[in-house]
């Protein structure tokens, strides 16, 4: 899908200096870009056996769900719906051509169980860990990779419960770096919009390595 965008830009430029007096010129530029489509396949958390109670952990059902979700990748894409509720989790990735959607009054709560954040490598820029020189902590939704990937909603919420993490940074008892609430690696055609991102452990969003 191409969507037709006219930009109106006021330029103040020099068309002749007399008596010390500039004027004004108006130029008005067209331009094209491709937008993200909507998406040909849905499915809702709760189909994938997700509980919005704030204390059931839904890291398992989330990426069951975008597992299941990615064999749509070539075919129209697909989009996850999280409807109002409190949904605990751990750091869960994306794929490719891929929405999710927080409905409003869904509230994405991360997980204070540390089994839930596997640990990577530090970035190759870094060389190191920013918060200690192991490795890092996934980040709550991670993607590498990826291209046309929409995370949104209807002004949903995302928390960190940043914390339980900066009384450890804090007090120097973290091996490994925080995790943000939302990283891409390596990706491009990345849409972040519509949401409340709240009490993030370190940064509430870090691509990287993207375009």
């Amino acid at each position: 899908m191409t969507r037709i965008v006219t930009v109106l830009l006021l330029v103040g430029f020099i068309l002749g200096v007399r008596g010390g007096e500039a004027r004004k010129g108006k130029v008005t530029e067209s331009f094209a870009y491709t937008g993200i489509s909507c998406r040909r396949h849905t499915a809702s958390i709760t189909d994938f056996g997700g509980v919005g109670d704030g204390k059931t952990s839904n890291t398992k059902a989330f990426q069951d769900a975008v597992n299941h979700l990615s064999k749509y990748a070539s075919d129209g894409g697909a989009q996850l719906y999280v409807p109002a509720g409190k949904w605990l989790t751990g750091s869960f990735s994306l794929t490719s051509h891929f929405t999710l959607y927080l409905q409003k009054h869904a509230l994405l709560l991360a997980s204070q169980d540390m089994k839930e954040w596997p640990v990577l490598k530090p970035l190759p820029s870094y060389g190191r860990g920013r918060d200690a020189a192991g490795g890092r902590f996934t980040s709550l939704i991670y993607g590498t990779n990826l291209s046309d990937v929409i995370v949104t909603g209807a002004n949903g919420t995302i928390d960190g419960q940043g914390s339980f993490w900066w009384q450890k940074f804090h007090k120097g008892r973290l091996k490994y770096t925080r995790p943000y609430l939302i990283e891409f690696m390596y990706s491009d055609t990345i849409q972040i919009s519509n949401l409340t991102l709240l009490n993030s452990p370190s940064w509430n969003v870090h691509p990287v390595y993207s375009r």
